[in-house]
């Protein structure tokens, strides 16, 4: 905004040269200069609150100022169109190219000479200007995408302009997107290019341990290098990161990059495990040693890794009691079978993964000290996706081949107003999230030439930057039945609010992540 005059800092003081009053105008002291109506224009006296005068302005002064003013605007106007990064285009509501900035020259190959004051579809397909939509419905746009010119992509913001309350133009600023768009579309085929031949490389070479975690972010990378280092060891690891992030892939990565990678891989999530069953679970039960077991007994977890490598996600929902046992593992490297009385031997290596703060917990005694201090010889962080939007556009890569094949589709294009949108977004759940949400978008393409566009986006993500909806508890999710049918509608109605996030869900409804997974294998929704 540039200021606008007001009368009383031009006014000269009352004085014998003043009008008399009946041949000037009264007009107050704080009215500005765009205000004065030039149809009458004539001497003015200022008068105050109480219509006292207090100055004075002949009308020769008033219309210097005037002119003085449309110069100095007209200046920062021409500079503002000169400078500005991004192309400018202004006309009134007749079409008319009013101001046209050095940015829109450069993208468009057309001087402000030839430009201004020309009917603006001269140059363009007038479907295809933003700024005449504008006008005509007279609706404010913002960041849409737009193609003017075969070759050049832009995302315009444009609005209506008034004076007095009348609609006189229309202002458009087209940022030019044409470069990241190119390099899109080449990421798409040099990636789709990569994966085959990664796909082929692994195939012959099982030495790839790493090859599954996608993305070349500096934080990313040094996740993985600290990984590749702690691999050749056999030091206890502790994975950390939100959920959604790929702990299990470091896992199964640090495995394979040890010595143990042609010995067994085995994972157990302690968060969906219910605590009666979880020790069974991980060191198996002698024959007879419970009421329902299985004749004959059955090997546990710890059992199955033998030599290899047992990955424990959730390690933070280990209940306190087995935290005991599991560190006598650690320890002693021995185990007992639920209703054993022999200790059996074992050699395997523990990877452990946590969304949770286990140095609060051990504050506040829900885990136990020691244990923490054994699984916890190296700490690898792993960064959120949004905090390296840089590996979105490989990912959605990744994804759309994926599901294309899974759903033996095209590959679709991606609209680059949906790309810009999902690299604002700040990702919640990650790439479980941005996975499940390619999955969508894979499946409702194709009905506008295999392009995905903003429409196709779930509501929360469309131009909201990231600000995910708040779920209504009591308008989406049904009130809690005894039936079957309603529970599994709140679970399901839950899930897709959270896009697949179990911790996020179970939040949503008032229950632990355990009483989810047991309500989900009962109901067969996984």
């Amino acid at each position: 905004m540039i200021k606008d005059v007001r009368l009383r800092e031009m006014a000269s003081p009352l004085g014998e040269e003043q009008p008399k009053e009946n041949d000037a105008l009264k007009v107050h002291e704080s009215t500005k200069l765009s205000e004065v109506s030039l149809s009458e224009l004539k001497d003015m006296i200022l008068v105050d609150d109480q219509g006292q005068p207090v100055g004075w302005i002949s009308k020769e002064a008033f219309i210097k100022q005037l002119l003085d003013a449309y110069q100095m605007h007209h200046a920062f106007f021409q500079a503002f169109l000169a400078s500005a990064d991004d192309a400018v285009t202004i006309v009134d509501k007749d079409g008319i190219v009013k101001g046209w900035s050095k940015r829109s020259e450069d993208m468009y190959g057309l001087p402000y000479e030839e430009v201004v004051d020309q009917p603006i579809n001269t140059f363009f397909d007038s479907n295809a200007l933003m700024v005449i939509s504008t006008i005509q419905q007279e609706m404010k746009v913002e960041k849409k995408y737009n193609q003017p010119k075969h070759d050049i992509h832009v995302l315009i913001n444009s609005m209506p302009v008034y004076r007095n309350g009348a609609l006189i133009g229309g202002i458009s600023v087209e940022r030019d997107i044409s470069d990241l768009v190119k390099l899109n579309n080449e990421l798409a085929t040099t990636t789709a290019y990569l994966h085959d031949l990664e796909s082929n490389v692994i195939q012959q070479n099982n030495l790839a341990p790493f090859q599954k975690i996608k993305g070349r972010s500096d934080a990313l990378q040094r996740a993985v290098r600290l990984a590749k280092k702690v691999a050749t060891t056999d030091a206890s690891v502790l994975i950390t990161g939100e959920s959604g992030v790929g702990k299990e892939l470091f896992a199964e990565g640090i495995h394979l990059a040890s010595q143990r990678a042609d010995k067994p891989f085995i994972a157990i999530n302690c968060g969906a495990i219910p605590a009666a069953l979880f020790e069974s679970e991980l060191f198996g039960y002698e024959p007879g040693a419970f009421t329902g077991a299985v004749k004959g007994g059955k090997k546990g977890k710890v059992d199955a890794a033998k030599g290899g490598t047992l990955f424990l996600d959730e390690i933070g929902e280990l209940p306190l009691e087995l935290q005991v046992k599991l560190l006598r593992v650690l320890q002693e490297k021995m185990f007992y079978r639920v209703g054993g009385t022999e200790a059996i031997p074992i050699d395997l290596r523990i990877v452990a993964a946590t969304n949770r703060h286990l140095e609060e917990m051990v504050e506040k005694g829900e885990f136990r000290e020691d244990l923490f201090y054994r699984i916890n010889v190296i700490s690898i962080p792993i960064p959120p996706l949004r905090e390296r939007p840089e590996d979105i556009p490989e990912l959605i890569q990744l994804f759309l081949k994926e599901f294309s094949l899974k759903y033996a589709k095209a590959i679709p294009t991606i609209d680059p107003e949906v790309i810009y949108t999902l690299l604002k977004y700040k990702w919640p759940g990650n790439i479980r999230q941005l996975r499940n949400l390619i999955e969508r978008l894979v499946i409702l393409s194709g009905d506008e030439h295999d392009v995905i566009k903003l429409h196709h986006l779930p509501e929360a993500l469309q131009g909201k930057n990231g600000k995910v909806e708040t779920l209504n508890v009591e308008n989406e999710i049904p009130a809690a039945q005894p039936e079957k049918a309603d529970e599994v509608a709140q679970i399901k109605a839950a899930l897709t609010r959270t896009y697949g996030n179990k911790s996020a869900a179970a939040k949503l409804l008032g229950i632990s992540r355990a009483t989810l997974y047991n309500k989900m294998k009962r109901y067969e929704l996984e």
